[in-house]
């Protein structure tokens, strides 16, 4: 079970994550294609790359595929929008 509510139209995902979800459930994965991650809204979530501090997602992030990452929770609900290249 995915840890978020998602929504896809066209090439893009609208994932939407919910502060009530355990950190636990935001684990370190990889992706099979390259991707850029930004938040929809304001918001002090983060993702963090391999060997790399986490970031906020203030702006567009390009994600190769193959490359672990995570997102780091924040203290309110987020909307992620995810175009697969």
């Amino acid at each position: 079970m995915n840890p978020y509510k998602e929504v896809i139209k066209d090439n893009i995902s609208y994932r939407t994550f919910s502060t009530d979800i355990s950190e636990h459930e935001l684990v370190w994965h990889r992706d099979r294609e390259d991707r850029i991650v930004k938040a929809i809204h304001d918001t002090d979530w983060q993702i963090q790359l391999d060997n790399q501090l986490p970031q906020k997602l203030i702006k567009e992030i390009f994600i190769p595929k193959g490359v672990y990452h995570r997102v780091l929770k924040g203290t309110s609900d987020v909307t992620l929008m995810i175009e697969f290249l």
